[in-house]
């Protein structure tokens, strides 16, 4: 059963279509792997595991998916776009399959001239993330043909979320919420990590989750200062934090929650210390989502109240990305970035610091939709105890 509905599909690849008219190109190739998942996704609902590929779009006809031969029967299963052929590029590497079709780029351009008319101008996104090898193949595939890389203003695209994209990003911050209470309540001395890590990933899937944005975060002591430490066997100790975040997914698209409890069940007084920071740091992040404003102007409050405090040497990340197919995308709005808050952004106040030699790591999160009267809590339960801190 697919994620994505057949009218949503429709109106993104006429989006597409409207910007390769705007670019004069014949076609556009989509490239996607299980690490970059988005952009393939926004087109299909889906993606292969082990193999990786590409969606075709043309200008004009009907799009496909240029894979291997092991997703092929998922994809007609699954994804929104059916029509498939498959190469060897996008194989596992040495496995054979001596009853699948498998056909090279100059074939494909010679389907496509036939199929489409003269191909000139082709369309890339994502050819900074795809192996060399892809890329010289359909350079020596597509001979003659002008390569035009559109990657920013496909990703622009998915900057704005429609109606049935927030439905289901809302969706997956009701299952963070039940992420974050299954965690907690799992937090104590003596558990370990993976333990934690698993009431959360139980909980998740056994609501619905169809996936997650990221493997589940749970650092306790020094591991916290790891950034996104992934959880370990490490067993949690009196008097530490832990920070904890999971990202479910629904339908593809993600939630998160992010926060640093206290292993034994109550912060001690320098501890409280460290949350107050991390507190005040989103409660004026906070009040930066008004549409209109840019990232450096969004950033900046949080940023002087860190370097007040003597915490700024601290920070690794920006306070606020947006949040869809990925659990961080962009625009990311960080203290050089010019890019605008717009209504129909799903945006996460993320605050954080690393590598402080008593408090460790830490890292507070959750997410908000930006409408024309404000920011909208998309977890207010999360929003309360970050905003209480």
């Amino acid at each position: 059963m697919g994620y994505l509905e057949n009218d949503e599909c429709k109106v993104r690849i006429n989006k597409v279509c409207e910007l390769m008219k705007a670019k004069q190109l014949d076609i556009a190739l989509v490239y996607y792997d299980e690490f970059n998942i988005g952009n393939g996704w926004y087109m299909t609902g889906w993606c292969p595991q082990f193999e990786s590929g590409m969606v075709l779009l043309p200008r004009k006809g009907e799009p496909m998916i240029l894979g291997g031969p092991e997703s092929e029967p998922f994809a007609k299963l699954d994804s929104a776009i059916t029509e498939t052929r498959n190469f060897s590029v996008f194989m596992v590497p040495d496995e054979e399959y001596p009853n699948a079709s498998i056909i090279d780029f100059p074939k494909l351009f010679d389907e496509l001239n036939s199929t489409l008319g003269s191909i000139k101008r082709v369309g890339l996104v994502g050819a900074g993330r795809m192996p060399a090898d892809c890329y010289k193949q359909i350079i020596e595939g597509f001979a003659g043909v002008e390569l035009v890389d559109i990657t920013n203003e496909y990703v622009e695209l998915r900057y704005i979320k429609s109606r049935w994209e927030i439905e289901q990003i809302k969706g997956a911050f009701k299952l963070a919420d039940e992420c974050y209470e299954q965690m907690k309540n799992a937090v104590a001395p003596g558990v370990s990590e993976i333990e934690v890590a698993a009431a959360g990933e139980f909980a998740a899937r056994k609501k619905g989750a169809s996936g997650f944005g990221f493997s589940a975060i749970v650092g306790s002591g020094k591991r916290s200062n790891a950034v996104v430490p992934t959880a370990s066997s490490k067993k949690l100790e009196s008097g530490e934090l832990v920070m904890l975040g999971l990202a479910p997914k629904v339908k593809g698209y993600a939630g998160v929650f992010g926060h640093s409890i206290a292993v034994s069940g109550e912060y001690t007084e320098s501890q409280k210390e460290c949350v107050k920071h991390l507190g005040e740091a989103f409660r004026l992040t906070k009040e930066q989502l008004c549409v209109g404003k840019i990232g450096k102007e969004i950033d900046a409050p949080a940023r002087a109240y860190f370097t007040k405090h003597d915490l700024a040497k601290y920070l690794v990340c920006p306070f606020v990305h947006t949040i869809g197919l990925h659990e961080a995308e962009s625009p990311f709005f960080g203290p050089g970035s010019d890019d605008v808050l717009k209504p129909g952004m799903m945006v996460c106040v993320d605050v954080s610091f690393f590598g402080h030699p008593e408090w460790n790591g830490t890292r507070i999160e959750t997410g908000f939709e930006i409408t024309e009267k404000g920011a909208v809590s998309m977890s207010p339960k999360m929003d309360n105890i970050l905003s209480s801190l």
